[in-house]
């Protein structure tokens, strides 16, 4: 595949490779010859109407019309396109426009069940098949795949590889096929899936059908090599711009100690918005929500170590909006399509640009401003030569080395952060300076105030830290790019009491349905709801996000909501203090709980409960209990703090025998502590 240039939208041989990639160094594409943006409006066709009607959408965001109508026509494509842009409208779309059933291949569960839901909250016909489902269910996806019932049929890749499902796929015409995610295709990918690699199996069992791939982070290199493994046939190759002008780049590198406390005022900072705050370990997800909570910031924790139903609530409870604040591990996010995200906050370095670029990216998915804040320390330097040592592949060991190099560059850069992404990818942005990142010049007040005792950033060359990007064998221009839509803050509401009342209404439905609360209505919905206030079907669904399904399940509801609200009602609150975490654990060891049981009552690590223990204790609110010590363990233990001190525990866990934990450490410590501070207060 050598030699491609693109014409109106799609891919054909010649070997003007170097004249379009002058055409496309200035940034942007025009809109007459080689534009990959097709600006015929073809409003007698009816896509319009089903945008409207299904999706509730007035007219496409920019870019999706033209993927639409290559996917309807049959065509080959590789879309690539920032987080919340609106990717999964390309596939849903000419899916049902197309008739029949859309296969679609997901990645994670999370992500899976997303999409799945929002489908079905669209009053599309859906069913999924994964590892997380009983086999019954499994079973009736396929009775239904067989009968003609499904629109949309979301599989794991894996599924593939299952003796004659590929088979069973056959035995109907399906619509097309969607592969999300689809960097996961290519080895020099930063999420890597080698189950993705089958994937181009799928031009051999389905000769004729239409694959459309989907990636928000696609390198030049890992675009060429997912056409390829794909076998794409003539492709039309979209690319948006990778500069999301809303989010705006936050990178600091500080101590341990400050970088709690410049989270604190940031997480206040941001009080009453969602925020994902990213941590690189489990046990510091576990530390982190345990001292947000001592500090007063209501806060829970997701990790790949909770049981299913706590993690799954904890999720629900986030998307929500019953709390605000989300900690979690790498685990959490892909999948997570929650718009209005004000920030979201990294306490390590990430693996990779790429992942970085989409974890970050689920902030400000609605289009307003939204922070990416990266607090990173010297240390986490070592915690990620720590996982690429764990690599058993040579080559693989090797690519994430080069990752690792390249994010070190940019956490250390003084070039503009959002030019310096643009340029990772393969874009070459006409300007130098974006005025929202902090070498830009846009730095957040709680920075600004908070800030103590920061390591200052190294001096680097304005000049972007990046290596070239080799170029591979052909070249594509993007798509064209729009003038920033950001909108800086919320739009005036005509009545904070009906926004609050809705949301409150919102809140419920969601309860109710077991969904996130975005499934019900966005935010964006809400806002146009409170400054249209509709008095009937017919101008309800003239509001954006309202379509013919959702007017019909939740219309009379939403109306009579305006009614009341109108009529004096109020959303109901009841504000109460939650009892802090060490005040929970205390409750529960005055019961009799033992460390496992609250652990799975607080959806905590034993290890964390053992830390506020010993807190407890080292304060003198609870004595130390011989039963929560290994047998004859405290004797050697106050031994060995004899001649080593009580201030570093690993030198304390060196002097005792093997079967001595650093929990029970850590508990005589506290006892010994307590006890020398009653001591200095009597002498």
């Amino acid at each position: 595949m050598t030699g491609l240039r693109v014409r109106r939208g799609h891919w054909m041989p010649t070997s003007a490779d170097k004249l379009e990639e002058a055409r496309h160094r200035s940034g942007d594409v025009p809109h007459s010859s080689g534009s990959l943006l097709l600006t015929t409006s073809h409003k007698s066709d009816g896509l319009a109407e089903l945008l409207r009607s299904v999706f509730g959408f007035a007219r496409f965001r920019a870019n999706q019309e033209a993927v639409c109508r290559a996917a309807i026509g049959g065509r080959d494509l590789l879309l690539v396109m920032p987080t919340g842009a609106g990717k999964s409208l390309c596939y849903q779309l000419p899916a049902i426009a197309r008739g029949g059933t859309a296969l679609v291949i997901s990645p994670l569960i999370a992500l899976m069940e997303d999409q799945a839901a929002k489908l079905d909250a669209l009053g599309r016909r859906v069913a999924r098949i994964h590892s997380g489902l009983d086999r019954s269910v499994a079973r009736q996806a396929c009775v239904d795949y067989l009968a003609g019932n499904l629109q949309f049929l979301f599989i794991a890749p894996e599924r593939l590889r299952v003796p004659g499902f590929a088979e069973m796929l056959a035995k109907r015409k399906l619509a097309l096929i969607a592969i999300d995610e689809a960097h996961c295709i290519s080895q020099w990918g930063h999420e890597f899936r080698p189950d993705y690699r089958q994937l181009s199996r799928l031009r051999t069992s389905f000769p004729k059908l239409p694959i459309a791939a989907f990636t928000a982070s696609a390198t030049r290199q890992v675009r060429h090599d997912i056409l390829k493994q794909l076998q794409m046939r003539d492709p039309h190759l979209y690319i948006a711009s990778f500069h999301r002008q809303n989010l705006r780049y936050i990178v600091q590198e500080c101590e341990a100690r400050t970088q709690m406390e410049l989270l604190v005022p940031a997480l206040r900072h941001y009080a009453g918005e969602s925020v994902i705050v990213y941590s690189p370990t489990i046990r510091r997800v576990e530390e982190t929500v345990e001292y947000l909570e001592e500090s007063g910031i209501a806060a829970v924790p997701y990790h790949a170590k909770m049981e299913t139903p706590m993690r799954r609530q904890n999720q629900e409870r986030w998307m929500s909006d019953e709390v605000r604040v989300l900690v979690g591990t790498i685990a959490f996010g892909l999948g997570i399509n929650k718009p209005a995200v004000r920030a979201v906050i990294h306490l390590s370095l990430p693996q990779s640009i790429e992942q970085y670029y989409q974890e970050a990216g689920r902030a400000g998915r609605d289009g307003r401003q939204a922070d990416c804040v990266l607090l990173w320390q010297k240390r986490d330097h070592v915690l990620l030569e720590y996982f690429i040592g764990k690599i058993s592949d040579d080559a693989e060991r090797e690519r994430a080395s080069g990752r690792k190099r390249v994010i070190s560059r940019f956490a250390d850069s003084r070039g503009c952060r959002h030019r310096q992404i643009c340029v990772h990818f393969g874009e070459t942005p006409k300007w130098e300076s974006c005025g929202s990142c902090d070498n830009c010049g846009a730095k957040p007040e709680w920075l600004k105030k908070e800030i103590v005792t920061v390591a200052e950033p190294k001096v680097a060359t304005r000049k972007s830290s990046f290596p070239p990007t080799p170029s591979p064998s052909f070249y594509t221009p993007q798509l064209r790019s729009e003038k920033p839509r950001v909108r800086d803050s919320a739009p005036a509401e005509a009545d904070p009491v009906l926004a609050e009342y809705l949301r409150e209404w919102r809140r419920n439905m969601a309860r109710e349905n077991k969904v996130p609360a975005y499934i019900i209505l966005h935010d964006s919905t809400l806002e146009e709801l409170c400054r249209r206030r509709p008095s009937n079907s017919a101008e309800l669904k003239q509001v954006p996000g309202i379509g013919e399904k959702k007017a019909d399940v939740y219309g009379a509801e939403i109306l009579q909501a305006l009614r009341n609200c109108g009529d004096g009602a109020r959303a109901t609150q009841t504000v109460t203090r939650e009892a802090s975490p060490a005040e929970q654990t205390l409750r529960l060891l005055h019961e009799g709980r033992s460390f496992e049981e609250i652990g799975r009552i607080r959806a905590r690590q034993v290890s964390t409960i053992v830390c506020t223990v010993a807190s407890l204790i080292e304060t003198g609110q609870i004595k130390l209990d011989a039963k929560w010590i290994s047998p004859d363990a405290q004797p050697l233990i106050e031994a060995a703090c004899l001649k080593q001190g009580v201030e570093r525990l690993k030198d304390i866990k060196e002097a005792v025998p093997p079967y001595v934990s650093f929990e029970d450490i850590r508990l005589v410590v506290a006892h010994l502590r307590a006890e020398n501070r009653v001591r200095a207060k009597t002498a």
